[in-house]
């Protein structure tokens, strides 16, 4: 009896894999295509994200920005086509400063996303601006590009809640978030409508003969199931170095664990029409004399009078009166091997809430009575430059998808769209090099490699 054929098997459900065969069937016809994951869809780190999406990213280049514009170009038109199933909206990333001398940076990083298509920048320095903010719903109708506020009595007036000591705003315009479980399944049903098979099983073994793919194999709760296909995607996610082994190839890839806190604010310290806060200078946490001389007497907890690193972030949650907010921060960036389930600093809430409360004063009445909180999160998977790999692999017919990092759920659409043009043999986007695995064999990219600055990283 001869073996099932395929004519796609994609390694993981996640978002990545579901985005993949979304694109190859409903976007690009291809009739076969075969989802292999262990798990549910959706359910080991996609489901674990803050949901968010932005087009501002730095350099050097384009490229990001090039490939966020057309992913959120994509949301946007499944958006509309669903009646908004998933909930996106455009209230933007308020990046927030009480270092005047943080101030021309801000204008300058303004002025160069122009120059890398993230839209205008707009300066507003008196009280008369026409600085519109964000509505709290809807994504139509919304500004590109990015405000610098730096009138404090305009940062007074539109976010009176922000530290008082804030001298500057930043608002990148075309971000926002939306329900990436919404999302997902509605990729994936509308996959599944064009034929896409979802197999519950873990890919052991893809079989290479004459230097390309021939056949993969998942072993399944009924045994081991070989599907004849010559194309292999990995998308597996946090274990996309693990599967990529399976064909010879080492990828340029490593794990970091990131944690986000879930709590309900019952105070309403953030309004619900907030847009996603990022507070941009470094924070020492607020101790009473009596908590700083016991934290400095323990050899484990004296790192908590440390500076910490920029970027505590969050925002409102849910819709309608839902009192959830998420916050997260970033401090622990060592690489890691990935395992489940994941394990998180005990203190991380805490510390959070503490950093956040620099730029939300009003969070520091949870502190005496800490609220209760979940703390969950995944592992960022990532490049050096923190760039995903959405290209053809050395053996013919097999295809990476990953080190999709923090931004899994807003790139998905484009990247699965440039793996599916791949596949196809479409014509490719002018920013498709900047992703193909081979870009590290170039002499004049490792050079640039070794002097690269900002990753994106939130």
């Amino acid at each position: 009896m001869s073996a099932p054929t395929a004519d796609v098997v994609i390694c993981g459900a996640g978002i990545a894999g579901v985005a993949a065969a979304y694109h190859l069937a409903v976007r690009r016809g291809v009739t076969d295509v075969v989802l292999v994951d262990e798990r549910p869809p959706l359910s080991l780190t996609s489901d674990k994200s803050t949901e968010c999406y932005r087009n501002w990213w730095p350099g050097p280049g384009d490229d990001m920005v090039a490939l966020m514009n057309r992913s959120i170009d994509l949301l946007e038109e499944l958006a509309r086509e669903s009646g908004n199933a998933f909930r996106m909206s455009r209230r933007g990333y308020l990046f927030v400063t009480a270092d005047a001398e943080r101030v021309p940076t801000f204008v300058r990083a303004a002025e160069e996303a122009a120059a890398r298509g993230v839209g205008p920048a707009r300066m507003h320095a008196s009280p008369g601006s026409d600085y519109r903010p964000s509505p709290a719903d809807g994504f139509e109708d919304q500004p590109t590009g990015t405000d610098v506020i730096t009138d404090r009595t305009l940062v007074r007036r539109h976010f009176p809640y922000l530290a008082e000591d804030t001298v500057a705003l930043l608002h990148a315009r075309r971000c926002g978030w939306f329900s990436g479980q919404q999302l997902g399944m509605y990729l994936l049903e509308r996959a599944r409508e064009k034929g896409v098979r979802l197999v519950e099983g873990r890919v052991e073994r893809v079989e290479v003969a004459g230097g390309r793919v021939r056949g993969v194999t998942a072993e399944t709760r009924g045994g081991a199931r070989t599907f004849s296909t010559p194309r292999f995607v990995n998308a597996a996610g946090p274990f996309v170095q693990r599967v990529s082994r399976l064909i010879g190839v080492e990828l340029p890839v490593f794990c970091e664990r990131h944690a986000k806190v879930a709590f309900n604010d019952v105070l309403r310290v953030v309004p619900r029409e907030a847009p996603m806060m990022i507070w941009t200078d470094p924070v020492r946490l607020a101790w009473s004399m009596e908590e700083r001389e016991e934290l400095a007497r323990s050899s484990a907890h004296a790192r908590l009078l440390e500076e910490f690193p920029a970027g505590v972030h969050g925002r409102p949650e849910g819709a309608g009166e839902s009192p959830v907010v998420l916050l997260i921060w970033t401090y622990d960036v060592e690489p890691v091997e990935p395992t489940f389930p994941l394990e998180f600093d005990p203190a991380y809430g805490e510390i959070v809430l503490r950093g956040m409360s620099r730029m939300l004063p009003a969070l520091a009445a949870y502190l005496p009575r800490l609220p209760r909180h979940v703390v969950d999160g995944g592992y960022y998977t990532k490049t050096r430059e923190n760039r995903v790999l959405a290209s053809p692999l050395p053996v013919e017919g097999a295809y990476v998808l990953g080190a999709l990092s923090g931004y899994g759920l807003m790139a998905s659409n484009g990247a699965a769209e440039l793996l599916a043009d791949y596949i196809v043999g479409r014509p490719l986007p002018r920013y498709a090099p900047a992703f193909r695995l081979d870009r590290y064999d170039d002499p004049a990219y490792r050079a640039l490699l070794a002097r690269w600055g900002d990753s994106g990283q939130l």
